[in-house]
């Protein structure tokens, strides 16, 4: 018939399904707390953080002559570029540059770095050298979002893994590594 400590046992374990449930749907209801972003961008602003990473871009260049020894480029770069380091800016980038080369006077250009969020650095960036042998340096001009204010710079050599007739170029950065410092971010952002 009817077994009172069984029936006893279902309904101290139903007590307990129904307090945990009660228990369950009020920690995953209640709203998280969320981040002070002043907190940690005034972490962020308390030191320069050193960098390391790689860049990988595929672009293409357009070139002339000018006479028989000197030309010049417009270069055209996209890529990822993933830092490395305890203290970086972030982690991974969308990275892109546009230059002119000159082969007396160089290499000028600018560039964007994008992150997973949308927000942005810009660079100048200068090189001198020739394709085999070249040193460029990148100085940070302003940035967007969580980047607004950021003063720094970054170096590099840059090593052609493909040179295609067409004008299709493709290569990586080597030795790429670098400071920043990241000022008070504002709503706008910085635009150079």
């Amino acid at each position: 018939m009817f077994n009172l400590k069984s029936i006893v046992n279902r309904i101290t374990n139903l007590k307990l399904y129904f307090a945990f449930a009660i228990a369950l749907s009020l920690v995953s209801c209640s709203k998280l707390p969320e981040p002070n972003p002043e907190v940690s961008q005034a972490a962020i602003t308390s030191e320069s953080m050193n960098f390391a990473g790689s860049w990988n871009a595929n672009g293409i260049r357009r070139s002339i002559a000018l006479g028989n020894i000197r030309h010049s480029s417009i270069i055209e770069l996209k890529g990822t570029m993933l830092l490395t380091g305890e203290a970086k800016p972030g982690v991974g980038f969308r990275a892109e540059l546009i230059a002119l080369t000159d082969s007396e006077t160089g290499l000028m250009g600018r560039s964007v770095w994008t992150d997973e969020r949308g927000d942005q650095l810009f660079s100048e960036v200068k090189g001198e050298g020739d394709a085999a042998n070249n040193h460029i340096e990148g100085t940070f001009v302003g940035g967007t979002g969580r980047y607004a204010g950021i003063t720094g710079g970054y170096e590099y050599s840059w090593q052609f893994v493909i040179e295609a007739e067409d004008g299709k170029i493709q290569g990586r950065a080597v030795n790429l590594k670098g400071h920043v410092q990241i000022g008070q971010a504002t709503s706008g952002g910085v635009v150079p």
